[in-house]
Order: structure tokens, then sequence, then C-alpha cells
């Protein structure tokens, strides 16, 4: 593709030296007759109680992401102190021609979806100190910013409350608006559905500027609209949450399957069993000593330890575990928390010298990819390119999927972890903006791949290329799959991956956002757009 030029931004020289022809456009834009001009000339007399950021390391920001493939320098970066200002923001932009608003959360975004190439990028984590998580216990929900992070909202429900939300993705350092904005999915899904099924009331900043709160009963269609939207149809400043007890301790377990059969059969059973486990995640994982994606990364403690030689001599070249964890309290008799685990796993054919387990804190076990991303910080991989690719497959094509893409494309891993693993189309709002494959169960497939310290142009495109490849294959064999956080170049397939929603998507943008000036890093829809 020809955005993958950006790639050559994984060398820091360029990225700075892309950072200064930055600086030095805007730095001459009032006084070159440019478009540019005219547009930073009008902002300056914008009155919002943040503040309005041209400089390097402002528009840097702006410009990256964590999936490191694409760059895309904004005019200028927005420090919104509420949303009052997202919507000065908005209606001043609207006075262009050529102005788009992005609003960027922690910028986790892997393909620039976040981004805004000569617009306006409004950097959200500026409005979480000055949204205060208010915990309502009696009617048991958190009023929260958009602009907060997963991780502290964690941390206040639960060290001041006892309450936590009911579901969650595996990250917590993302921003409520940004996981809205396209889903939420962990390992929680199957009981609660994606965290958009646990929201009830939304603030939101519509592509009018209009501010405008928003739920199941009022407003219903900016609601469901902006749920799972893209972006697309507004700009999330306050969420509602629903909240539950939280537990003190879960039992933490991953069980080894060496049959996809086996494996797939028990996730199935449990997701779909009334009594079962809080959470249900599975991983593929290479049949080799690799440190990262073979043996030694499925056991749970240093004590622990893989044996291969237990293995059945029909194992092939990849190789999956179910990991689960079930809910108990300090109160609770260790025996009886003993009994109900032996119980659940007692349904299960998993390889018996295959079983891994340990107890932690429920909130050290939500907050677990954080000694993972300490890791990769330390190492040098965190600030590396990225090409990540989720898929949701339908449970019919999954079989097929683990024969020609996990066990031939795939079999030698993807250098970070491979999730696939069930989840419910019940427990999904089929008002929100969100398209999932036909039937009751489909899976997650999630290819997490992370580069070498100084990684070379050619093994990121080569990466790049095997995701295409993977879903190349996905095209070819007829398989009924939706891509998770998606990202397309043109409209026709933009058009294909809605399918039949992608008339109720168009409505809404005509509604929500008619002038097409949010979120254009989606590449869904260009400015002034005729819809």
């Amino acid at each position: 593709m020809v955005h993958q030029i950006f790639l050559l931004i994984c060398t820091t020289a360029l990225l700075a030296s892309s950072s200064l022809v930055s600086a030095e456009v805007l730095k001459h834009s009032f006084h070159s007759p440019n478009p540019a001009r005219k547009i930073l000339v009008h902002f300056k007399d914008l009155d919002i109680k943040g503040s309005i950021d041209y400089g390097v390391k402002a528009i840097s920001l702006g410009s990256t992401d964590f999936g490191g493939l694409y760059s895309e320098k904004p005019l200028a970066v927005i420090t919104p102190a509420g949303a009052d200002d997202i919507g000065q923001v908005i209606k001043h932009a609207l006075l262009s021609s050529t102005l788009t608003v992005a609003a960027r959360g922690n910028g986790h975004s892997v393909n620039g979806q976040a981004m805004a190439r000569l617009g306006l990028v409004i950097d959200m984590k500026s409005m979480a100190d000055n949204n205060k998580i208010n915990v309502n216990v009696n009617y048991m929900y958190v009023d929260v910013g958009g602009g907060a992070l997963w991780g502290d909202v964690l941390k206040h429900c639960v060290l001041n409350y006892g309450l936590a939300p009911k579901s969650w993705t595996d990250y917590l350092d993302l921003t409520v608006g940004g996981t809205l904005s396209n889903a939420g999915v962990s390992g929680q899904a199957f009981r609660f559905g994606p965290q958009t099924s646990s929201v009830t009331e939304l603030e939101v900043v519509t592509g009018n500027g209009e501010k405008i709160v928003c739920s199941n009963s009022q407003n219903s269609e900016l609601f469901f609209s902006v749920l799972g939207g893209l972006g697309q149809f507004g700009i999330i400043s306050r969420a509602r949450v629903l909240l539950q007890p939280a537990p003190d301790m879960v039992r933490w377990i991953r069980v080894v399957y060496s049959e996809f059969n086996d494996f797939t059969r028990d996730a199935e059973l449990l997701i779909t069993s009334e009594e079962t486990f809080n959470y249900v995640e599975g991983f593929v994982f290479v049949n080799s000593n690799d440190s990262v994606t073979g043996w030694p990364s499925v056991p749970l403690n240093s004590n622990q330890s893989f044996d291969p030689t237990l293995l059945p001599k029909t194992a092939g070249p990849v190789l999956y575990y179910l990991e689960l964890t079930l809910h108990y309290n300090n109160h609770d008799d260790p025996s009886t928390v003993n009994m109900m685990v032996e119980k659940l796993l007692g349904k299960l054919k998993y390889l018996e010298d295959f079983k891994f387990e340990t107890n932690s804190t429920y909130m050290d076990f939500l907050l677990r990819v954080d000694n993972v991303e300490e890791a990769a910080r330390g190492s040098g991989i965190w600030a590396t390119p990225h090409p990540w690719l989720n898929i949701f497959i339908s449970k019919k094509d999954i079989n097929a999927f683990n024969r020609i893409v996990l066990k031939n494309i795939l079999k030698n891993g993807v250098n970070g972890p491979i999730l696939t693993y069930p989840l419910l189309s019940s427990k999904w709002d089929n008002r929100s903006s969100v398209v999932l494959p036909q039937g009751e169960i489909f899976y997650l497939v999630a290819l997490l791949r992370f580069t070498h310290e100084n990684p070379k142009v050619s093994e990121i495109k080569q990466m790049v290329a095997q995701n295409q490849e993977v879903v190349q294959t996905c095209i070819k064999n007829g398989f009924d799959f939706k891509l998770y956080f998606p990202h397309y170049e043109s409209t026709v397939e933009w058009k294909s991956h809605f399918g039949d929603q992608w008339e109720r998507f168009v409505d809404r943008k005509r509604q929500f956002d008619p002038k097409a000036i949010l979120a254009p890093g989606q590449k869904i829809f260009t400015r002034n757009h005729i819809l």
C-alpha cells in the first residue's frame, strides 16, 4: 500500500527530521499565502479554557501512535479543559472548508486512526485531571471523563468503594472514550458483553459542535451511533458505566491443548454454561522453546515449568491454551474455592500434565499487562512499530482458519501473543455501530506483533505483508469475518465491511457529522463528503 512508506518513521532520525519540517511549516504559516495561514490566524482568536499548541512537541505527539506505521502531521494539538472547549473547536473548524478534527486518547491506535493530516488533534487525556471519577454507590455506576484511563477508573472504584466495572480490555492504559468508540473486549465479554454494553449514558460532542447527553431512552440514535462508531459521529466527553462488587482475589489458571477441536469445544462449553469461570480467553503458542512465543510463555510463575517431553507425539506446529479465572473473597474457605475450580476443570479435555495456576489479587490480575509494558519499555520494544491485526471470525469458519492460517501461515508465531477465543453475539447490542459475523458464537483472533529494538524496515514490511496475507486468505476462502479496529483504504472496502449496515452508518454520519469533519484517520469519509 502507498501508505506503507510511513514505515520509515520507525527510525529516530527520520522522525526527528519530519518533526522539524512540521515546525518550520507552522512557523511560517502566518506569513505565507497558503490555507494554513488563514486557518491558524482564525484560531488565534478562539476563546477556550484549554490551549492550542502549534509546537514541535505537540505536533510530534499528534502524528504518532502505538502502531508506528503511519504519520500524519496535524496543524495543531488542542488540550481542552472540557466538553465546551471541544464544541468550540469543532464549530470553528466547520468555518473552514478543509479542517478536520480527531480525538486522541492514549495514542494506542495502530493504523493512524486518531490522526488528522493538516487538521486538529484533540488530546483527550488533558481532560482526565479535570473530570473527577464520580461513583454513585446507590445506583452502582461511575461517571467518568472520556479521557480518563481505565486503569485509573479501576483503582479509584476498587480502592475507595470495593466496586468495579463489569467488562474490561486486557490492557487498561486506554481511555474510556477510545475503547467505547470501538467496543472494548476481554475475557469477561462472554458474560457482560463488550464495554459498550455496560454504558448507560454518554455526553457527546457531535460533528456539529453540539454537546448532547444521550442514553437508551434519550437521544438514543446518537447513543448507539457513537458506541463502536469509530469516532465518526461524536467525541465522547463523559460516560456512565455500570459497576458491580469487586472480588478480592482470583484463581488464575492456564490449561494446554494439542488439538484445536478440544480447545474450541471447551472454550464454547465454558462461555455457554451457567456455572462457569468469570473470565475466559484463549491463546495460540508455538510448539518450540522460543521464549516469547513458545513453551516458556505459558507458565504463570517462575517456579513453574513447561515439560515438552510430556506432549503427545501427534502435537503439531502450534499448541493452544485457555486462560481462566475464578473470583473469590478473602473470607472464602480455600477448600471451597479449590472444589469449584476442580468441578469446572473436570468438564474439560485439556492435557492433564499442563495445568498452571496461581492466586492473584483482582486488581493485579486486571493490571497484568503493566508488567509486560514495563519489560517492553526497558528493552526498547514498546516504542517500536506494532503491526497488529484483530479479526472477528464466525464459528463455522474457525476450524478452517486454524488449519490454513494458524497452523500454516502463522506456524512460526508473530513475535508476540496470538489470542483466539469465542464470544456471544447476543451479549452485543445490534443497535450500536459495531458489525459482527453471523451466528451466535464468533471468535476473536488477535495478532499482537512486536518488533525488535532497532527493526529493519524490511522486517516490518514482512509483518504487514503477512497480515495482508491473512486477510486475503479469509476473503479467498469465503470466511465470514470482520476486522476489529478496522482499517481500509477505500469506500468499497468500508461498504463491504459494514455490509447491510452501511446505509445506516451513512445516515448516522449525515445526521451527526454532515461535513465529515470527525476522525479523518479512519479513512471512511473525506471532508465535505456528499452524504
